[in-house]
């Protein structure tokens, strides 16, 4: 019996007892409170000391690591927000598959019908804060190495499958600086030749190949304060900005449409302005989320707004880029894609579809440094960052397995 044969028979004999290991993993792991936010926001949770406090998760994850017999190596931009990557396989051919996941997650919020750090079962789903995102599926990946190291198999990757537990994916703090996959790509700590990242939900039917870019703009009008009774002493900056806000509606942000990505998008989320009712506002801020296709550029569409502040009579605007990053996209007939169609086909029943997303992932990191890499993985993508945040068991039973298979194609 060949690996993948003999992989597919002990999941088919023992598919209740890796539901157990995965839920009983996972549950332990949702019960840390590795909230992340932005700095900002930080005295909003007192529980916390300092943003994620990942090592609450790694310490479970070294601790199993251990005792699977699994090597693993620990990295961190700072103390407490560790990245931890498990290695199995002999690393002979120079081939490394990375599946990341992260340890972090989004504050519980409110409407839960239960606990959001107790996970529970719920007509066979498992229910709680990060049970999708993204501890569920770190814990199915986690268990596909023990189950590979159990059987031996992992001897039979000639490359080396890296199970990743990381850092800092669910807030950017305005500085810029990255603790997670970032990190690690920038310091030349990890040097995979794919990547799968089990973060898009869409339960195993697609496969997300392409990202847009996203651009955070800040714009700042400048009137002239005065009373509210006189107003025709002051420059009122809500009004200047209503101009620039009807501009910016108008805009048709120069672009080719992209293939799989379509067109780009932009987004009025947030209008900052005046003090009280009888003050004359002095200045007024809004927030643009600005998601670009392949081919814009930053310098384009800075011109593009700052030419719809140029149409607004006596308009005094401040543009300021608080963030930036490329879109990406891969070859979705490349073997990266093709390694889990096949596998899918055989295993679930049906071939996921490549697909384009405006939101971003790891993806987006590795891809921008040269390392092809998809989403991909259990879920149903309407269950992110909710109440009531749940993932199907039996979807990250599959998934673990999936996991090996895919392995097997890739780097065996």
């Amino acid at each position: 019996m060949d690996a993948k044969a003999a992989l597919r028979d002990y999941f088919e004999k023992n598919r209740d007892q890796v539901a157990k290991r995965i839920v009983d993993l996972t549950t332990e792991m949702v019960r840390e409170k590795t909230i992340n936010v932005v700095s900002e926001k930080l005295s909003d949770f007192p529980e916390l000391e300092f943003r994620g406090e990942e090592f609450r998760v790694a310490r479970i994850v070294t601790r199993e690591f251990d005792a699977w017999g699994i090597p693993y190596e620990s990295f961190a931009r700072m103390e407490g927000r560790p990245n931890v990557i498990g290695r199995l396989g002999r690393g002979e051919s120079g081939r490394r598959l990375l599946m990341p996941a992260h340890m972090d997650i989004v504050p519980a919020g409110d409407g839960w019908d239960t606990d959001p750090f107790e996970a529970v079962v719920v007509d066979g789903r498992l229910v709680g804060r990060g049970t999708l995102d993204n501890k569920g599926p770190l814990a199915a990946t986690m268990i596909a190495a023990a189950i590979l190291k159990e059987l031996g198999l992992d001897q039979q990757f000639s490359g080396e499958l890296l199970v990743a537990a990381l850092a800092d994916e669910e807030a950017e703090d305005p500085d810029g600086i990255d603790y997670g996959i970032g990190y690690l790509m920038e310091e030349k700590l990890i040097a995979p030749s794919f990547a799968v990242i089990p973060d898009i939900g869409e339960n195993m039917k697609s496969i997300d190949v392409a990202e847009k870019g996203r651009t955070v703009i800040k714009i700042i009008a400048t009137g002239r304060q005065a009373h509210g009774a006189t107003p025709e002493r002051g420059i009122n900056a809500v009004f200047m900005m209503a101009g620039l806000v009807r501009e910016i509606e108008r805009l048709e942000l120069d672009h080719q449409v992209h293939d799989v990505l379509g067109s780009p998008s932009l987004n009025l989320g947030e209008i900052q302005g005046g003090a009280a009712p009888n003050i004359v506002p002095g200045s007024c801020t809004i927030y643009l989320d600005i998601r670009t296709v392949p081919g814009m550029t930053r310098e384009g569409v800075m011109a593009q707004l700052e030419g719809c502040g140029a149409a607004v009579k006596d308009g005094v605007f401040e543009f300021v880029v608080l963030s930036w990053n490329e879109p990406h996209g891969i070859d979705p007939k490349n073997e990266l894609v093709r390694a889990i169609q096949d596998n899918a086909e055989v295993i679930l029943g049906f071939t996921p579809v490549p697909f384009g997303m405006g939101g971003g992932t790891y993806a987006k990191t590795l891809n921008l440094e040269g390392v092809p890499a998809v989403g991909w993985g259990p879920g149903d993508d309407e269950a992110f960052h909710v109440s009531g945040e749940s993932v199907e068991i039996a979807q990250l039973v599959d998934f673990a397995l999936l996991t090996g298979l895919i392995a097997f194609d890739l780097i065996g």
